[in-house]
């Protein structure tokens, strides 16, 4: 009688590589029926150069040029502004 093909002759070969070798086959096969092949394109264009920018440099800012008063001026100031 002829032997039945089984699945579990194999002990070598573990879960994990049976199901990698099955989603192997399976994405070969939706590769190829979408046109996709194994060799890259032969002459691919190389991409276009970026042109070269000049930099420009973002200046600090400006010191503001404000009398500062001390804390008591100011205060004096506010009362003298808002009187209540």
């Amino acid at each position: 009688m002829a032997k039945k093909k089984d699945t579990q002759e194999k002990p070598a070969e573990g879960i994990v590589a049976a199901a990698a070798k099955t989603i192997g086959k399976a994405a070969g096969k939706i590769a190829k029926a979408a046109g996709a092949t194994a060799e890259p394109p032969a002459e691919a264009a190389p991409p276009a150069p970026k042109p070269q920018t000049k930099s420009t440099k973002v200046p600090k800012l400006e010191k503001k040029n404000k009398a500062r008063l001390p804390r008591k001026l100011k205060k004096a100031q506010r009362k003298a502004a808002n009187p209540k």
